[in-house]
C-alpha cells in the first residue's frame, strides 16, 4: 500500500473484495492475526457491548480501534466501558451510527429482536456487519439482511464461530467428496433451553433498575413492561425477545451439515411439540419438541429429510448411534456408505461410522482455506478486501431462514408448506406473523 493512501481510502477501495462466496481454493489463511498498520485498522462500532457482546468486542480489539461502545443496559456494558475509556458511548444504536461519521464496521450483539434493525441501518450507512446468530429474529429480516449486504457490497459475518474451524471444514470436504454416500436422512439435536422456557403468562411490571434504558432495549419488540425474568439472559426464552433452544443453537450445530449438502431450501416443515409452550414462550425443556425439515433433491443429491431435536433427553434413534457415546449436542449425517457423527455444538469433533470401516480412510484434498479458527479475524480481512467470510451474508442469510422456519411451525402448530421465493406458507396465512412480524413505532429496517 503507498505511503500517500491514506486509512480511509484504503478502507474503501478494498471494501468490494469481500463480499461474495467462498470459492474453491487450497490456501491457507495466512497472517490471520497480524497486528494491521495504523493506516490498515478499522475504527469499530460496538452494538451490545456485554456477555457474548463482550467476547466478541475482546476479539476485534485486538488488531482494531475501538470508537464507539453502545448497549441500552449500562450494567452489562461496565467491563466495556472500563476497557476502552476512550470509545464514545450510547444507548441507542440509531443515535450512534448517525452520528459518529468515523465508523467502518459494526459487530452487533444484542438480544435477537435487535439484530436486523441495528444491522440494517449499518449496512445502508455503508459499515461492515458482524452479527451474532441467529442472524435475525425472523425468516423475513433474514432475507433482507442478505438483500441489504449485497447491495451495499459490506463485508459481513455470522458469529456461528465454528464454522472458522479447521476440522469443520475438513468434515464439510469429507460429506461433499461422497465418503458417505448418497445421504437422505441428518439428525441434529440439542439439550437446550437451559434458561426457563414454558411459561404461560407474561411476568408483571417492575420498577426499572438504574442504568437500564428500557424503552431502547425493547427496539422494534411490541411494548411490554419491565421485569427481571428478561434480563439479562432469560429474554431468550421469550417470543417477543428470542427464538427460542433452535434460534441459540442451530445455526451452531445444524451448521455442517447444512453447508455440506448444499441443502438450499425446504418444501416443508413440521413441528412436534411435546413440552409446555404458549403464545408467549417457546417449548420446555422437559419434553420439548421435534422439528422435521424436508429437503429436495439438489443436481445429483438426493433428497433430505432433516430432523431437530430438543429439550432434555430428545435424541435421535440410539440404533444410530452404532454404540457411540450420545452427548447433550450434536449431529449425525446419515448415508448409504457411512455415517458421520459429531458429539459437538459446533461440529469441531467428529468421527465416521462404522469405524471399522474408515481406519484407513484419509480425508479428500483441501478445497477450502483454512484459518485455525479465527473466526473474527476472516472477517476483518473481508472487510480490508480479502475474501468474504465463510460465514457471510449470502450463505448466512438463506440458513438462518430455514433454521427459524422451524419456529414457524412451532408457533402455528400446523405442517408448512414453504414457498421461499415469496416468502410464504402456502394456503397458511395464520404464518404470515410470525415469518415477518410488525414492528413498533419508531423502529423500521
Amino acid at each position: 500500500m503507498s505511503r500517500r493512501t491514506n486509512r480511509r481510502d484504503f478502507l474503501k477501495y478494498t471494501a468490494l473484495a469481500g463480499t461474495g462466496f467462498w470459492v474453491a481454493s487450497g490456501f491457507e489463511l495466512e497472517g490471520a492475526q497480524r497486528r494491521p498498520g495504523p493506516n490498515e485498522r478499522l475504527n469499530i462500532g460496538i452494538i451490545g457491548a456485554g456477555g457474548q457482546g463482550g467476547g466478541n468486542l475482546g476479539n476485534v480489539a485486538r488488531t482494531e480501534n475501538i470508537v464507539a461502545l453502545c448497549d441500552a443496559d449500562d450494567r452489562r456494558a461496565a467491563n466495556a466501558y472500563k476497557a476502552h475509556p476512550k470509545a464514545a458511548r450510547y444507548h441507542d444504536f440509531r443515535v450512534m451510527l448517525e452520528k459518529q461519521k468515523n465508523i467502518d464496521a459494526v459487530v452487533v450483539s444484542t438480544p435477537d429482536h435487535n439484530h436486523a434493525a441495528a444491522s440494517i441501518m449499518a449496512m445502508n450507512l455503508g459499515k461492515h456487519c458482524y452479527c451474532e446468530k441467529p442472524l435475525t429474529w425472523s425468516v423475513y429480516e433474514a432475507r433482507q439482511m442478505r438483500l441489504v449486504a449485497q447491495k451495499n457490497r459490506v463485508a459481513t459475518q455470522m458469529g456461528n464461530q465454528g464454522t472458522s474451524n479447521d476440522t469443520f471444514r475438513t468434515g464439510v470436504e469429507v460429506i461433499r467428496s461422497g465418503a458417505l454416500g448418497d445421504v437422505r436422512e441428518v439428525h441434529v439435536w440439542t439439550n437446550r433451553p437451559i434458561w426457563p422456557q414454558g411459561m404461560q403468562q407474561r411476568p408483571p411490571a417492575e420498577q426499572v433498575p438504574e442504568g437500564v434504558h428500557w424503552d431502547i432495549w425493547l427496539g422494534p419488540a411490541p411494548s411490554r413492561p419491565y421485569n427481571r425474568a428478561y434480563l439479562p439472559f432469560s429474554w431468550r426464552g421469550w417470543w417477543d425477545f428470542g427464538t427460542g433452544a433452535l434460534g441459540d443453537m442451530a445455526c451452531h450445530t445444524m451448521n455442517l451439515p447444512y453447508m455440506a449438502l448444499n441443502l438450499g431450501q425446504p418444501t416443508s416443515v413440521s413441528a412436534n411439540v411435546r413440552g409446555q409452550m404458549s403464545r408467549e414462550s417457546p417449548p420446555s425443556r422437559e419434553g420439548g419438541c421435534t422439528i422435521t425439515y424436508e429437503f429436495p433433491a439438489r443436481a445429483k443429491l438426493p433428497a433430505v429429510r432433516l430432523t431437530w431435536y430438543e429439550g432434555n433427553n430428545n435424541l435421535p434413534p440410539r440404533a444410530l448411534f452404532q454404540g457411540e457415546r450420545t452427548n447433550d449436542s450434536g449431529f449425525l449425517v446419515v448415508g448409504s456408505r457411512g455415517t458421520m457423527y459429531s458429539p459437538h455444538d459446533y461440529g469441531g469433533n467428529w468421527v465416521l461410522l462404522p469405524r471399522k470401516n474408515f481406519q484407513n480412510y484419509k480425508p479428500p484434498e483441501r478445497t477450502l482455506p483454512r484459518n485455525g479458527g479465527a473466526h473474527h479475524a476472516e472477517w476483518l480481512r473481508a472487510c480490508r478486501g480479502g475474501p468474504a467470510a465463510m460465514s457471510n451474508f449470502n450463505y448466512a442469510g438463506p440458513f438462518t431462514e430455514v433454521v427459524l422456519l422451524g419456529n414457524v411451525a412451532i408457533r402455528v402448530g400446523k405442517r408448512i408448506m414453504w414457498d421461499s421465493e415469496n416468502l410464504r406458507a402456502r394456503d397458511l396465512a395464520a404464518a404470515d406473523q410470525y415469518i415477518r412480524r410488525q414492528y413498533r413505532k419508531g423502529w423500521s429496517i
